[in-house]
């Protein structure tokens, strides 16, 4: 009898915990699809308008009441998204996998504290971390703009790389490049024939990992952009200041099904790998 208490205990405790984590994105997903241009929470139908007025085309819904500004300005903001997305893990993936090879073949005093350091960018609050940005930029005389955001994202996606490749790192067998050098291959060979075959699952993992963290954020990038640099996230943001607008939802379900194929993309290559 007890042991079928804790049984039905911890599965509605499951459940009501995946209730609780999914349900609101079910609802976004869901009132994207409702035609009500009022109140989202009442249904009244189905539809595809609000996806179709995000890129500019005419609807019946449309032509009742207009949600977003501009396309040219949402359009605008994905790209920079898109252009910081990529400038940030293409950087912090060459210097985070850089990083975990240097403190995975060499030991030196300072390790540990290095080491430490790797780790508080990601243990920082957003707020704390966006402040001090902004107040360093500022210092220097930097202009704010995509450049700003770029760094900005670095700081902390280096981290998230170096983690993911050292996990990969810490099952490698340090025979193996031993043994490729002693067959009389250079250092570039011996990494490009076996520690990068080896590591390149975290390398990829790492990679999508900063992707999305650079895509979806918000509280860092809204400190360090320019006037002329808004992400995707702070133009979501924009809207969401002048109230909760049917659009919205559409978007973020555009972004839920990118992040879904991108992570979905990941998990293929690693099970390829």
């Amino acid at each position: 009898m007890k042991l079928r208490l804790k049984q039905r205990l911890f599965g509605t405790y499951g459940v009501l915990f995946l209730v609780f984590v999914y349900a609101p994105i079910v609802m976004i997903v869901a009132f994207s699809f409702n035609s009500n241009p009022i109140n989202m929470m009442v249904w009244s139908g189905f539809t595809f308008d609000w996806y179709w007025t995000i890129f500019g085309y005419p609807t019946q819904l449309n032509e009742q009441t207009l949600y977003v500004e501009s396309t040219d300005q949402l359009l605008a903001a994905v790209m920079n998204s898109l252009i910081v997305a990529a400038s940030t893990t293409t950087i912090s993936t060459v210097l985070g996998t850089m990083t975990a090879l240097a403190l995975f073949r060499y030991r030196f005093r300072a390790q540990r504290f290095y080491q430490g350091l790797l780790y508080m960018p990601m243990v920082m609050p957003d707020i704390v971390l966006g402040i001090a940005l902004l107040v360093f930029f500022v210092s220097i005389g930097m202009s704010l703009g995509l450049y700003t955001i770029i760094i900005g994202h670095c700081t902390f996606l280096i981290s998230y790389v170096f983690v993911v490749v050292s996990a990969r790192l810490a099952g490698m067998d340090n025979a193996l490049e031993e043994a490729s050098a002693d067959l009389g291959a250079s250092e570039l060979v011996t990494f490009r024939r076996v520690t990068l075959p080896h590591i390149a699952p975290g390398v990829v993992g790492g990679a999508l990992l900063a992707f999305i963290i650079s895509m979806d954020d918000l509280v860092i990038t809204y400190f360090i952009a320019g006037p002329d640099s808004t992400t995707l996230p702070l133009f979501i943001y924009g809207m969401l200041r002048r109230g909760v607008k049917p659009q919205i939802n559409a978007i973020a379900t555009l972004m839920l099904l990118f992040t879904f194929i991108i992570a979905s993309l990941g998990l293929y290559l690693r099970r390829r790998g």
